[in-house]
């Protein structure tokens, strides 16, 4: 059997293809997406039946260490079963690591974070020599100017990693099992119309309460990051469709970055090219991986 692999930027209509292509293929979805593991959010982050879709509270601190293991036992497990693993999600690297064996760096230690950031804006000159010093391929692709960048890879400096590896594993073409990979890359008006209809279609569906409730209890650092949270939370309605709207098209126009990064993709239109294109590649005789 072969695993598909669906990506493409927020409101392409991943799910509806990934939908279709599971329908006809005997297939399973499991989601990769970074906000869909959490419990409580379903409206805002956009959730669809699928494996690994509010899986956690939204207390706990998600990574994609944590993540990957679950993804490699979904996947293996809709295999065992002889059906089709769609893996599809806009968030790449769990994209990848839910289809990849990837090295992931190993845990800064305590409050490494926090250390280098207090550093960074104390001096960013001194910091960023700092990082010549203890790294420097990462300094090379590092500005000295981007702050996050600049404090991240500190961070894994000091856990004996390095922002820039001398095997860059994540954009390789190996997967643990035959992968189909496809995006989805609606013309830029066209995403732009569904960006606005689905963050209004989020309102009406009482985003604002499920906000609310969620605000309610214990949040963790990285459910908080998920994008139309803080705007749902502060702004009156039209305000916060604004700038959600505005947010969403610079992630969207991320997540192509992405795409055009990962080996092998091949851009589709619809349901039916993934799975002509799957049936292609399952009579042609493979390596694994």
């Amino acid at each position: 059997m072969t695993v598909i692999g669906i990506f493409g930027p927020t409101a392409s209509g991943k799910s509806r293809v990934a939908e279709a292509v599971a329908g006809r293929l005997a297939g399973e979805l499991v989601s990769a997406d970074a906000m869909q593991v959490y419990r409580g959010l379903p409206i805002l982050t956009n959730q669809s039946p699928a494996r690994l879709v509010s899986i956690w509270p939204l207390h706990t601190e998600a990574s994609v260490g944590e993540y990957a293991p679950l993804a490699h036992a979904a996947v293996d497990e809709i295999l065992a079963a002889e059906r089709t693993p769609v893996v599809v999600g806009g968030t790449g690297l769990y994209f990848r690591a839910a289809l990849a064996d990837l090295r992931l760096p190993p845990a800064p230690p305590p409050g490494a974070r926090e250390r280098w950031a207090e550093a960074y804006d104390a001096d960013p000159a001194a910091t960023y020599r700092r990082l010549r010093d203890l790294d420097p391929a990462a300094a090379e692709v590092v500005h000295a100017n981007d702050r996050r960048r600049v404090v991240r890879a500190l961070e894994l400096a000091d856990a004996g990693a390095s922002l820039r590896p001398e095997q860059d594993r994540l954009w390789n073409e190996a997967t643990r099992h035959p992968t189909v990979l496809v995006g989805l890359d609606p013309p830029k008006e066209e995403l732009d119309r569904r960006i606005v209809e689905r963050t209004r279609a989020m309102f009406d569906a009482g985003v604002q309460e499920e906000v609310r409730a969620a605000l309610a209890g214990p949040i963790s650092q990285t459910a908080r990051k998920t994008l139309g949270l803080d705007e749902v939370a502060s702004l009156p309605r039209e305000q916060a469709i604004e700038a959600i709207v505005a947010r969403t098209r610079r992630y969207a126009a991320y997540q192509r970055k992405w795409m055009r990064r990962i080996p092998g993709l091949v851009i589709v239109e619809d349901a039916d090219d993934v799975v002509a294109l799957a049936r292609t590649r399952e009579r042609v005789p493979r390596c694994g991986g």
